[in-house]
């Protein structure tokens, strides 16, 4: 019987393991530089957990079993509630503010579709305990960084911003009960996902009013902060949260990225527990589902049993974003980087051992250096050097006996030249 990956999970073959390391090394330097520290935590928990955080229909979107003592548990769907339970656990001793980052492997019980997996790698960057929207703007500033870092710019990707604390104050204002609140978010949050006559449909069903229907129709159709100026009635939360807003869009400018990130109305976030700026970051086709997104969310760690302390932060899949730099030709340089540097032949059996030393002290010099078990004829080993696409052949024959020197030979040009062997390691060196 032949065997066949489960749908929706992914084989790495070499090729595919060097675009994936491209992506997974890169989020984690990034997130060095800009100051966070890395973290991780098990690949199962509690299913009650992922329940606190998002409900018991949660249940039906990820893998979840019971083990042998009948404790019901779940693969993590996502990182932020291990975020939340290990700062929870250790509030009182961890040095604020903290800024965490992790790049795990998760899995969702999904229907796959492009850009959408059942296991994925996604890079996570959070900062708890600055109230500030300056935290907001460092968190889309990492996220900018490491786009530009793999050769995208504002001409590919853009951050589109918006706040569901001020969506939440002028909903309110139109008179949309508490309690309704998070029918109307799930049903704006899919306004640039389904046809205009379906979110017509779907914003009726959530909204019976006409009146107040219009008035979100209208909201939903602004494109500037200028324009929300028509909604400065609806009172002082509202005020603050485009002020917030506009606090946020000038950090970006300074920070110069300002020409990545545009605001947008429309970005809602489905989750319920985003309280304030929010973002998702596009492929500018907008072809795509998003290639990340985040926002603040100041009460789940409260949620989770722990104090209130404000927090932000975001989530990047590797599905999409792989999609993203695949289309823009960004991964053609990744295999030449990790090509074989040295290949080294000998022309006879005698002089193999003579080669183990030298492959050796290549590697110990920090070469990317290989060989043929096989040895045999000089003509069949330098083939193989061209089949693995080696930089360079070291030929080990009667030079190396006569004078201790080695042929050097470039594999793309075809030239070739003796050199000392001590003097070509004293240049390695």
């Amino acid at each position: 019987m032949e065997i066949q990956s489960v749908k929706g999970t992914r084989d790495f073959y070499p090729e595919d393991m060097a675009k994936r390391n491209f992506i997974a090394d890169l989020w984690k330097q990034v997130s060095v530089r800009n100051g966070f520290a890395e973290f991780d935590g098990p690949i199962f928990e509690y299913l009650a957990m992922y329940q606190l955080k998002s409900g018991d229909e949660i249940s039906s979107q990820l893998f979840s079993f019971e083990d042998r003592g009948e404790r019901k548990l779940a693969i993590r769907p996502e990182i932020t509630p291990t975020l939340a339970r290990m700062v929870n656990q250790r509030i009182n001793t961890l040095p604020r503010p903290i800024k965490w980052f992790s790049v795990p492997r998760l899995c969702r019980a999904e229907r796959p579709q492009k850009g959408r997996l059942r296991e994925f790698f996604q890079w996570n960057i959070d900062i708890i305990g600055v109230d500030d929207c300056l935290a907001d703007a460092e968190v889309i500033f990492c996220a900018v960084d490491y786009l530009q870092q793999t050769g995208l710019t504002s001409n590919d990707v853009v951050v589109r911003i918006s706040s569901r604390r001020l969506i939440a104050a002028l909903l309110e204002c139109f008179g949309i009960e508490k309690q309704g609140l998070e029918k109307v978010y799930g049903v704006l949050d899919k306004k640039s996902k389904v046809p205009a006559e379906t979110f017509g449909k779907m914003l009726e069903e959530a909204i019976s009013d006409s009146a107040k229907r219009q008035k979100v129709l209208e909201l939903m159709s602004v494109k500037t902060l200028i324009e929300l100026e028509s909604f400065a009635g609806c009172g002082e939360k509202a005020k603050e949260a485009v002020d917030e807003l506009k606090k946020l869009f000038n950090y970006l400018e300074i920070m110069g990225i300002k020409e990545f990130c545009r605001f947008d109305i429309g970005i809602v976030r489905g989750l319920a527990y985003y309280t304030g700026i929010v973002f998702e970051i596009y492929d500018k086709s907008e072809q795509l589902r998003a290639i990340g997104g985040g926002g603040r969310y100041d009460n789940l760690l409260a949620d989770f049993g722990g104090p209130k302390i404000s927090a932000t932060g975001m989530g990047m899949g590797d599905c999409v974003l792989g999609i993203v730099l695949e289309e823009k030709g960004l991964f053609k340089n990744i295999s030449e980087k990790n090509n074989i540097e040295y290949f080294v032949v000998y022309a006879d059996d005698s002089l193999k051992n003579e080669t183990l030393k030298l492959i050796a002290t290549l590697r110990r010099a920090g070469c990317k250096a290989d060989f043929s078990y096989k040895g045999g004829a000089l003509g069949k080993q330098l083939k193989q050097a061209s089949a693995v696409n080696a930089a360079k052949c070291v030929i080990v024959g009667d030079e190396f006996t006569q004078k201790k020197q080695i042929i050097i030979k470039n594999m793309s040009s075809g030239e070739q030249s003796p050199v000392d062997v001590g003097e070509f390691f004293s240049k390695l060196r």
